[in-house]
């Protein structure tokens, strides 16, 4: 059928009954625009100046990226035009979904969309806009590739429903029917399940919001919490409602309790992180949160315990922040925040998918999964191996960590046993069947359990279907520094270099270093699964818990130097970090909740001209500088830096890692290294003749140029890049091997 057929068609479709007649007039018109209808002189010289078009925008997502056949659109209208709006989605007049949302500007939740591109029009008078709008399911995926195969559904034991239980799994994507429940804060402090919301319980708590305003509210402590499933992931939202008093709500009307502001937790983990749906959270009735009025959402796949994967954590935060809000409507500004696995995805999501998140609170900072984290635990993994390997040199543990920059030997073998999440046959999630699991013998084309093959949409194939990898030790001269300060002997340096090889894709020592696959190595640059910190981070303020764990005798893989690295690519991508604040170590002694609303808020009033990131910046609240407290809750206020003399580098002192020793770059951000030839003056140590031949020898190719970008090494391409099914800002064809 061609489009005047269609044309044609609709306009003998419908009619419309008494009441609708200013609509069906409506409707007609806004038809005859779209198929070239009657345009009076179609615009000659001469004719009427065109009416003043409208402005037709989604405001629950981008209207490339629709999800679930629904979206909240916001229609506005200039001043000087008047009268009721029609909509038409396709051939259907949705009008009556859009209320006055205030002075010229109307809003509706349109649903009906179907699969695809969708096309909006609205008219009011003589003034049309058109909207085109892409729709994805609402199981997903949009951006992410194709799902992962297998996976585990964990519907019938997710454990965030106190006591409840939820439906399924219906499908293979694990899905549920959406539930709500209510819960309330009980006067002994701890939450019940309100089973007759239709009286107050006798022991409710009440509580007090204050909104900054003269006067106070005192509401009901009743939470309404939401579940259900998206993009395979059980998500929830929780917030104050108290529905004997609200009834119904909605995004045209809003819970009276509710300060418009949004928190989404993300949580930590790796390991383990794949093939699964995820079996719980933290829950969201969190005290600060709820006292202060702050609604709060998150999904399971926002856990990187059970998906250890920013590309599809940040589709979920993206589809679950829509659902928030189609069914609650637009946050005032939202706050990504987590610490370990939930700050990388706070920096990553940011970065690359600007709009999701305005600000950040994070703690156990790294600033993303490929490069500082996974460089440092396949260091460790070869440290650990060459130094127990059989009739090796024997090291003091002082050498140790001298060789590795950690200022705890204990952290070799930790972060060595965290190398666990490169190895296909260590973590996989329980229930996981044995027969589905990798064997490189017994079952050659099973599941890999190893971050690169649950990032293969990124990073590729081999011929094998195992993931490529974006990681090289080719040229790495490990302890460095050590040889250098005078903690190693040159011989110790020599053998060290000389046998301490590489890992193969199975994470088997091999004698020959560890090359990295290009492809890889230039998507995860392209793509932001490295960190670049000039995209969406440019423009979102971001405040640091910054935690101390770098003393822990036994090891910690949370280690002070990772704030440094953000700050290095911050700093190389947008000219400064004066939009990364650190608070700590130490007993922090400020809200940093409060510090953020008191940024966010003076970002969101700024109604000028300037770029978002120059607002982030000037909105600092005055007084929000670094700063650390001493064991007796003393703040000194001074520059965090990596190293150097300050008050706060005595009392918490930073390690490194084994590549910052090699010579590596603080931003920790080069995958794989330009060679040069071997050069004498590197090394402070004399090396003789004959040492030096060695030298070259071990490093045939040369040794690490760490003064050049690494190979391949570009900024980002991009945001809201795509690995499929959607085709806008697609990276490249994630059907290819």
């Amino acid at each position: 059928m061609g489009p005047q057929e269609k044309c044609g068609r609709h306009a003998r479709a419908r009619g419309y009954g008494v009441g609708r007649l200013a609509l069906a007039t409506g409707a007609a018109a806004v038809l005859a625009a779209a198929c070239g209808g009657d345009g009076g002189d179609g615009g000659s010289s001469g004719g009427p100046p065109p009416a003043p078009a409208l402005k037709l925008s989604t405001v629950s997502s981008l209207p490339d990226y629709v999800t679930g056949d629904d979206a909240l659109v916001r229609l506005e209208v200039p001043a000087g035009v008047s009268g009721t709006p029609v909509v038409m989605l396709e051939k259907s007049d949705v009008s009556r979904a859009f209320t006055q949302a205030g002075d010229g500007t109307w809003q509706g939740l349109v649903r009906g969309m179907a699969l695809g591109k969708n096309t909006l029009r609205a008219q009011v008078g003589e003034s049309t806009a058109t909207l085109e709008i892409t729709n994805y399911p609402i199981t997903g995926p949009m951006i992410s590739g194709p799902h992962q195969k297998p996976f585990l559904c964990t519907t019938t034991s997710f454990g965030r429903l106190g006591g409840g239980t939820l439906d399924g799994p219906f499908g293979e994507n694990c899905s549920t029917n959406t539930r709500v429940d209510y819960f309330y804060r009980n006067k002994s402090g701890g939450n019940s399940r309100w089973n007759t919301p239709t009286v107050y319980p006798a022991d409710m708590a009440t509580i007090t919001i204050d909104e900054g305003k003269p006067t106070e509210r005192t509401v009901p402590y009743l939470v309404r919490l939401e579940t259900g499933t998206i993009n395979r992931g059980i998500y929830q939202s929780a917030m104050l409602h108290d529905p004997l008093s609200d009834g119904e709500i909605g995004p045209n009307k809003r819970s009276k309790a509710w300060n418009g502001k949004l928190m989404y937790p993300l949580g930590g983990g790796c390991q383990g992180g794949w093939y699964t749906q995820g079996a719980t959270f933290g829950t969201l009735i969190v005290d600060e949160w709820m006292k202060q009025g702050y609604a709060a959402v998150t999904s399971t796949l926002n856990i990187f315990g059970s998906n250890c994967n920013d590309l599809l954590s940040s589709e979920t935060v993206a589809m679950t922040k829509e659902r928030f809000i189609e069914a609650y409507g637009v946050p005032v500004y939202t706050i990504g925040t987590g610490g370990s696995g939930g700050a990388y995805q706070s920096f990553q999501t940011s970065d690359n998918y600007p709009g999701l998140f305005d600000g950040i609170i994070v703690n156990m900072v790294f600033p993303d999964v490929t490069s500082a984290t996974l460089f440092k635990v396949f260091d460790s993994r070869l440290l650990n191996n060459y130094f127990n390997r059989a009739g090796g040199l024997a090291y003091t543990d002082e050498k140790k960590k001298a060789i590795s920059g950690y200022l705890q030997v204990g952290n070799i073998a930790n972060m060595s046993g965290s190398a666990g999440r490169l190895d296909p046959v260590v973590s996989f999630p329980a229930g996981f069947q044995e027969s589905l699991k990798y064997h490189p013998v017994n079952n050659p084309g099973g599941s890999r359990a190893t971050v690169y093959d649950h990032t293969v949409n990124v990073y590729g194939k081999d011929s094998r279907g195992f993931a490529l990898r974006p990681i090289d030790n080719v040229g790495v001269q490990y302890g460095l520094k050590a040889l250098n300060d005078g903690a190693i002997t040159v011989d110790e340096f020599l053998d060290l270099n000389a046998n301490i090889g590489g890992l193969d894709v199975d994470l088997k020592p091999m004698a020959a270093r560890t090359a990295g696959d290009i492809d890889a190595i230039r998507r995860a640059y392209q793509s932001g699964r490295i960190t670049h910190g000039g995209g969406g981070l440019a423009s979102t303020a971001i405040l640091e818990n910054r935690d101390y764990f770098d003393n822990a005798v036994n090891g910690d893989i949370h280690n002070k130097i990772h704030s440094y690295s953000v700050r290095e690519r911050l700093k190389a991508a947008n000219g400064h970090f004066d939009n990364h604040v650190m608070l700590g170590p130490g007993p922090v002694g400020d809200n940093l909740l409060q510090l953020m609303d008191q940024w966010l808020m003076g970002v969101v009033s700024d109604t000028s001209d300037q770029s978002r990131p120059r607002k982030v910046v000037s909105h600092k609240p005055a007084g929000l500088a670094d700063a650390c407290w001493d064991s007796g809750g003393n703040k000194i206020v001074e520059p965090s830096t990596a190293y150097g003399e300050g008050r706060c580098n005595q009392l918490y002192p930073a390690g490194t890692t084994p590549r910052l020793v090699a010579g590596g770059p603080l931003a920790d951000n080069i995958v794989k290294c330009q060679l040069k030839a071997v050069d004498p003056a590197d090394y402070k140590a004399t090396l003789n003749a004959g040492q030096l031949e060695r030298v070259r020898q071990i490093f045939p190719g040369g040794v690490c140029d760490w003064s050049k970008p690494g190979v391949e090494q570009q900024p980002l391409k991009g945001t809201w890049l795509s690995f499929g099914p959607s085709t806008k800002n697609q990276l490249f064809d994630v059907t290819r091997p």
